[in-house]
């Protein structure tokens, strides 16, 4: 028959006839053991089940983070100084760019047109500050001297800007050193001497159309007359202020050369139809800086490809949206990927015959 003892308050320990107290003790002692052996798998697994739970969590918020960043929404400003067919070029092939580059579902536009007034840039520029627009795309000169007169921490991409030095827009070409990169439209000077004095050899007096208030056209004209002169030619120039000045300023400079030379200039682009009535009339060619006023009435140019230029601000604008710095992006001058456009109407007019050199440019 057994005997009964006291185990702990509250308990009793049963003992068999014959265990010693040895024994006793042992066995209380593993079941002692046995107790705490499975507390401490217990918590083992709550410490666990609870890392688990809190990593998936991490995970989760991480994933989410992921997604969030890939479903973001670029907003992006465009401004554009002006309205005529070379910048309307370069913001379709920016929208174009975009699109190859993937980013058109991700990008949302805010276009504005300044049509010609600088008070208007100034807000529309003012506007995208106070938007906090994610990146400003400049659309020539005048835009992106607004937008960059108004901020340094907003990326801006400047497209159809001739010298980014000149205007004051950057420190160098290839590191802009501010919050301003993007593409230049610089003519190949060398390649626009070169229609004036082969479609034109009996030219002797170059003169220049241009608005001196755009430091764009005042860097192409400086370029070109020396180009010139060092040709032999003798040079004149007549500048604007507005597009009212235009017709009165042609009709005054067709009187004193042989050939006008017309630039990038916006202002004098936007009445280009005006500029080559006045000029037929007086039996006097243009060359210009574009081939949209090849278009609008000019006899040839070497210029750029509107279109490319605003592929290439695109790509741009995708690298600074994924994180690199206009300071350090080098600008893009596209002088080696120029095209001869030449209008025959106005070659025919004119009873000018195309040199063989010209057999592979392009005909409007």
């Amino acid at each position: 028959m057994g005997r009964t003892t006291k185990a702990r308050a509250g308990q009793t320990r049963t003992f068999c006839e014959g265990e010693s107290p040895n024994h006793q003790k042992l066995v209380t002692v593993r079941g002692v053991l046995r107790r705490g052996l499975a507390l401490l798998l217990a918590a083992l697994l709550v410490t666990g089940l609870t890392s688990a739970l809190a990593g998936c969590g991490a995970n989760t918020a991480a994933t989410s983070q992921k997604n969030t960043a890939s479903k973001k929404v670029y907003q992006i400003g465009v401004i554009q100084p002006i309205e005529h067919p070379s910048l309307d070029t370069i913001y379709t092939g920016f929208k174009e760019g975009l699109k190859e580059q993937g980013y058109a579902d991700k990008v949302k536009l805010d276009f504005q047109n300044a049509q010609g007034d600088q008070s208007t840039m100034n807000t529309i520029s003012q506007r995208f500050i106070a938007d906090k627009k994610d990146l400003v795309l400049a659309i020539a000169t005048p835009a992106a001297q607004a937008v960059a007169a108004q901020t340094k921490d907003i990326p801006v991409v400047g497209a159809a800007i001739t010298s980014f030095t000149a205007a004051k827009l950057a420190q160098s070409n290839d590191h802009p050193g501010g919050n301003v990169t993007g593409v230049s439209d610089m003519a190949p000077v060398d390649a626009q001497v070169a229609l004036i004095t082969d479609l034109v050899p009996r030219a002797k007096t170059v003169g220049f159309l241009y608005n001196s208030g755009e430091a764009n056209s005042v860097e192409q004209v400086s370029l070109i007359k020396k180009a010139v002169e060092a040709k032999g030619l003798a040079t004149t120039e007549l500048t604007v202020t507005n597009s009212n000045d235009i017709q009165q300023v042609t009709q005054a400079l067709v009187q004193k050369c042989d050939v006008i030379y017309v630039p990038t200039d916006n202002t004098v682009a936007s009445a280009m139809p005006t500029v080559s009535q006045v000029a037929n009339s007086a039996k006097i060619p243009i060359i210009v800086g574009a081939d949209s006023l090849v278009t609008d009435g000019g006899l040839a140019t070497a210029g750029v490809n509107y279109t490319e230029l605003g592929k290439k601000a695109a790509a741009m604008a995708v690298s600074i949206l994924k994180g690199a710095k206009p300071a350090d992006m080098p600008i893009e001058v596209m002088t080696k990927e120029y095209q001869i456009d030449i209008n025959k109407k106005e070659a025919d007019l004119f009873g000018i015959t195309i040199p063989d050199k010209y057999k592979d440019a392009k005909m409007l």
